[in-house]
Formats: structure tokens, sequence, C-alpha cells
């Protein structure tokens, strides 16, 4: 039986990179990169099937859970770690989780990603159960941890979704709602930070940022709930209340500082 040929390792568009100049290193993988939102544009039907089941569990109290390795870990922890600030949530609500744990976020771990049981080990962690959806992100298909904990998952009645860059891989076969974004040969042959990681990227921003407004974490176009964790988000709530309300500067931030949040000063203002 032939084994499925993983466009991730196909060999590039481009040939002699280290002969060519800097401008045309820049330009071809400028061109590159411009058809990931391409292929993106291609899979927001399935995307459209992970934000409602999102959606679905959430409103019951569950969570959504990404595992990955290298890259593609790193990109889900991302995702996951901006939910908290950017939509004021408590941070449960997205939890990603690295093969080899946080020091992966900076280190590659050896074998790390090589290991069956352990993404199922991690999530035990964390009490996963059938109220929550587990997404495994992994640009080739084939990375062990992924599959292992996407199988497992599923075995005990765990919805699950994944993202990956190859056709028909290992990883969209074990899990239920499998994403499989194909964007082509790397500019370096191989390099899955590159395209690869961009449509992770792209498709984490539309699958996290579409949950949260179906999920009401946003007013019109504002984000209402953010933190206020540092003078540059004070200074956009103010502007949000000013604009929302038609009030002074000074007016507003008194009763941003004094409610906490942009949605609780809109519900509580009285002319």
């Amino acid at each position: 039986m032939q084994k499925n040929k993983l466009t991730t390792e196909a060999s590039s568009n481009y040939d002699d990179l280290d002969k060519m100049s800097t401008e045309s290193l820049l330009k071809n993988i400028n061109k590159e990169d411009q058809s990931v939102p391409l292929a993106v544009e291609k899979v927001i039907p399935q995307i459209n099937t992970i934000v409602d089941i999102n959606v679905a569990k959430m409103e019951k109290g569950g969570r959504v859970f990404y595992i990955g390795a290298g890259t593609s870990g790193r990109l889900g922890v991302l995702d996951a770690s901006e939910i908290p600030p950017t939509f004021g949530v408590s941070g449960d609500w997205f939890i990603g989780l690295i093969a080899g744990g946080d020091t992966a976020l900076r280190n590659a771990v050896e074998n790390a990603e090589d290991d069956t049981a352990q993404a199922w080990k991690d999530l035990q962690k964390f009490k996963i159960s059938e109220k929550d959806v587990l997404i495994g992100i992994a640009a080739s298909g084939t990375t062990p941890y992924v599959i292992g904990g996407i199988e497992t998952a599923r075995k005990n009645g765990i919805t699950t979704g994944c993202i990956t860059c190859n056709s028909r891989s290992p990883l969209a076969k074990a899990a239920e709602y499998p994403i499989e974004c194909i964007v082509g040969p790397e500019f370096v042959t191989g390099s899955t930070r590159m395209k690869s990681g961009t449509a992770q990227k792209l498709i984490l921003n539309m699958i996290s940022t579409a949950t949260m407004i179906k999920m009401g974490r946003v007013k019109g176009n504002k984000m209402v709930d953010m933190q206020l964790s540092n003078k540059k988000l004070v200074n956009r709530g103010v502007k949000m209340i000013c604009e929302e309300l038609d009030i002074p500067e000074d007016e507003a931030q008194e009763l941003l500082l004094k409610h906490g949040s942009v949605r609780a000063v809109l519900m509580n203002y009285k002319v």
C-alpha cells in the first residue's frame, strides 16, 4: 500500500535560495505567503463546524483544548493565552498544551513529540471530559503526540477536531472534525513554520475569535470585556466609551476605573 505523499515535505517551488539576493528572497517568500489566505478560504465550512461545536459545548460549561508540538504547539498556546486579556474571560476557556511542556515554548525538547501517550497524560491534569472539545494541531498530520491524544480522547467520548496541512493524514483520520488546509510546498523545503504555520495561525484566529463573539464577548465590533492591564488598554477603553456614550474623556475614564470594564460602564450608565 503506497503511503500518501506529504505536501508539506514536497520540494520548494524555488531552487538556489542561497544564491538569491535579499530582495529576491523577500519577494518570493511574500509571493508564497499570498497563497495562504486562499487556502484557508477553501476550508471555511470546516472551520464553521468547529466554531459551532465550540459554542454549543461552552454554553454548557465546556472548554476548548489545543494540543501540538513545535511550531504548531506554540501557536496553540499563543492563541489560548490571548483569550483572557482580549475577551475578559478566565484562563480555562481555551487551554493550549505543547509536547514537552512550557520548556518547549522556547527550546526544542528532544523526542517530546514522539510519545503517543503523553498528550492524554497532559490532558488528564485538566480533567478533560465529554463536555470539552480537543483540537489537535500538526502541519504534517503525523505527529504521534497529537494523534495519540486525539485517538484517546475520542475513545473517551470527547469531541475532537484538528488542523493539518496535508490531505488524508493519520491525524485527519483520527479526528471527527478535521480541517485540512493545503498550502503547498514551503519556500524552504519542509519548513512548516512558514506557510503551514501562517495557515494554522489564521485558522486559530478565526476559531477563537468567532467562538468568543458567538459567546457574547464582543459588543458591536468592540472588545468590551478586555482586561485593563496596561495604559494602552485603558486608553482604548476610554475611547470606546466616548464613542458609545458621547461623553468627554475625563468622564469616560472616571467611569471605566469605577466599573472595571467597558461593558459594565455601558450597562450602568445613566443619562
